[in-house]
């Protein structure tokens, strides 16, 4: 297997439909879904020439965190249920790439576990529960195994209709299986802004908003003390029809004008895709379906697979854009594939 697609492909060969379609499908339509995918042959690159990139890195810093990549590992949610290990294995290939995992809070495996597996950044992404105490218990727990941030989902007042989980059968949550922390249907449909502000008072970590895709939330998210913007649209698994996130993100971008960094998810399958988000603002971008499709496929060496497969295409990106690092990507390096009405 050479690239993402062919990981992809050999997934939904392995798993069971009807566990499959969880981790591959969306909301409604899968308009949104297609969209994340399509939005990124809507630009087009500018390379420039004779630009000594003789040494290449894609390093950089997440918060102030060194990282391999600008891509980390998005959260996805019961990774047992396509490998034994779970988010074990993920962790373990994760660590040892250097490059930052992003945990949900319906892992089937403990933090403990996960930290045990390795020393790789890591950030927890947290969904408010009904329960204000357990969910404060597991921040707390989180911050205890070395977490680094946290990561508030705000797309997830009540859970998408996800059509081909209806028709396939799947349970959710799939009843033999352990989440230790909380399963979807507890999130709370109260959270606002105003309760930012304990949040961040518990947490005592970076505190990161992700599912913003409007210059008005993310203006919110700066002035409530956010110290990063994550642009995205839970993978096309909430409301279907809203803007692909690549599509968000200059707004966003442009809404926040540099008070704090800007990541964005959804439809990322090379690592040329990367620095197209680079060239539109973007920090760092995260993806999750590649990396459940190599967990799918072999486990630990399928993530490790996927994660080296990403870095080799950005690495080599970098070089024929004419840009020695991450940092060196900037808006004039893509241009909108016409014809492409930035205004539609």
């Amino acid at each position: 297997m050479i690239n993402v697609a062919d990981y992809v492909a050999a997934a939904s060969e392995k798993v069971d439909p009807a566990v499959w379609c969880y981790f591959e499908g969306g909301a409604g339509d899968e308009v949104t879904l297609r969209a994340n995918v399509a939005s990124y042959g809507r630009w087009r690159f500018r390379p420039r020439m004779l630009v000594d990139v003789s040494e290449v890195t894609t390093a950089t810093t997440l918060l102030g965190t060194p990282v391999s990549m600008p891509l980390g590992v998005a959260p996805f949610a019961m990774q047992r249920l396509i490998d034994p290990e779970g988010e074990v294995a993920t962790a373990r290939a994760a660590s040892a790439a250097g490059a930052l995992m992003c945990v949900s809070t319906l892992t089937t495996s403990t933090h403990a576990e996960i930290a045990a597996a390795g020393i790789g950044p890591r950030w927890l992404q947290l969904y408010v529960l009904s329960d204000r105490q357990r969910t404060l218990d597991h921040i707390q727990e989180a911050r205890e195994t070395g977490y680094s941030a946290v990561v508030l989902t705000v797309d997830l007042p009540y859970v998408g209709r996800r059509e081909r989980d209806v028709r396939l059968g799947f349970p959710n949550p799939p009843p033999d299986l352990h989440l230790p922390y909380a399963n979807l249907f507890e999130t709370t449909p109260t959270l606002a802004w105003t309760d930012i502000e304990w949040i961040r008072a518990e947490a005592d970590l970076p505190l990161v908003i992700k599912g913003v895709l409007t210059h008005e939330d993310a203006a919110l998210a700066v002035e409530h003390g956010a110290e990063a913007v994550w642009v995205s649209n839970h993978g096309g698994r909430q409301l279907d029809g809203v803007a692909a996130g690549l599509d968000a993100l200059p707004e966003v971008v442009e809404a926040v004008a540099e008070r704090c960094e800007v990541y964005v998810d959804g439809g990322i399958r090379r690592g040329t895709d990367v620095l197209k988000a680079l060239a539109l603002g973007a920090r760092a971008a995260f993806a999750a379906r590649p990396f459940a499709a190599g967990l799918a496929v072999d486990g630990e060496a399928g993530v490790a697979s996927v994660l080296s497969i990403l870095r080799d295409e950005l690495t080599l990106g970098l070089a024929l854009l004419g840009c020695a690092s991450p940092d060196q990507v900037a808006r004039s390096h893509v241009e909108p594939t016409l014809p492409y009405d930035l205004n539609a």
